[in-house]
């Protein structure tokens, strides 16, 4: 009998994580649900679970800055990646219409990127929880009439709730990047390879930044993300946190080469392809 893998989540089943979980590896995967991101980290780093899939970054609210000082700190390795269409929907018990609804629930930040929408009915109130997908679950489970949740399509389907409204969320065109992370180096050809997350630290002077940048457009290297965190210990000097795409991965191991010469701490918290599943 062939073993499932076990995959740790913020959030429960029905929750963006879920569903992405269940697009990278396959109906078959068990689900190590957890209730913080802390939780989900320290599930891989104790063993529990061989791999995590973690929210990174939002095409509306930007990066989810916690999330990379836990990987970095937690020394995990990103192997993988997915972005994901978010769609808000509006669901409540079947039968239930918007006009009967007195209030929603959902996490704040389904609240904010739907607020648009409830504007035409200021009857509903709008109320903050931990987690979307549970919210779905507790309204099915306690069968609450006249309270709806913002969640998704699969929690809806999980939880035999009616969608009163699809795709509520103001900007049409909202992606997550979701990261999967392992606690031990993962090896992969480098043919395989067409992107990496690098972490450094340069020295505090004028133009070490652009210095760097500039080896990177030498080596053909694109870069997609670029984010910047304070040293905690060292007021005045910050970490970049970077990811790169490339064609050729001799350009992009040049480049690293001379990164990390540059660089006064340099890490590499993963190499993958962007396009694997």
């Amino acid at each position: 009998m062939e073993t499932k893998i076990k995959v740790a989540i913020q959030g429960i089943k029905g929750s963006f994580h879920h569903v992405v979980t269940l697009r990278l590896f396959g109906d078959e995967v068990e689900i190590y649900p957890c209730e913080t991101f802390d939780e989900t980290v320290k599930a891989v780093v104790d063993e529990k679970v061989p791999f995590a899939v973690m929210a990174l970054e939002n095409s509306i609210a930007g990066s989810i800055i916690p999330n990379y000082a836990l990987i970095d700190q937690n020394n995990l390795r990103i192997v993988g990646e997915y972005g994901l269409s978010i769609h808000h929907n509006l669901m409540a018990i079947p039968g239930q219409h918007i006009e009967n609804l007195t209030e929603v629930r959902s996490h704040p930040m389904a609240l904010l990127q739907c607020k648009s929408f409830f504007k035409q009915y200021p009857h509903i109130r709008l109320v903050e929880a931990e987690d979307t997908a549970d919210e779905a679950r507790i309204i099915s489970e306690e069968n609450c009439l006249g309270r709806g949740a913002i969640a998704s399509q699969e929690a809806a389907d999980l939880f035999g709730l009616s969608i009163l409204a699809s795709s509520i969320q103001t900007i049409k065109n909202n992606v997550t990047r979701f990261v999967v992370v392992q606690n031990e180096k993962a090896v992969k050809p480098s043919k395989q390879i067409n992107k990496a997350a690098l972490k450094f630290i340069l020295d505090h002077k004028r133009g070490s930044l652009a210095a760097v940048l500039n080896v990177m457009s030498d080596c053909q290297l694109n870069l997609t993300k670029i984010q910047s965190l304070p040293v905690i210990e060292t007021p005045g000097k910050y970490s970049f946190f970077v990811d790169v795409t490339f064609d050729e991965f001799e350009y992009y191991k040049k480049a690293r080469k001379l990164i990390e010469i540059m660089a006064t701490q340099f890490k590499i918290l993963g190499e993958y392809n962007q396009h694997l599943r």
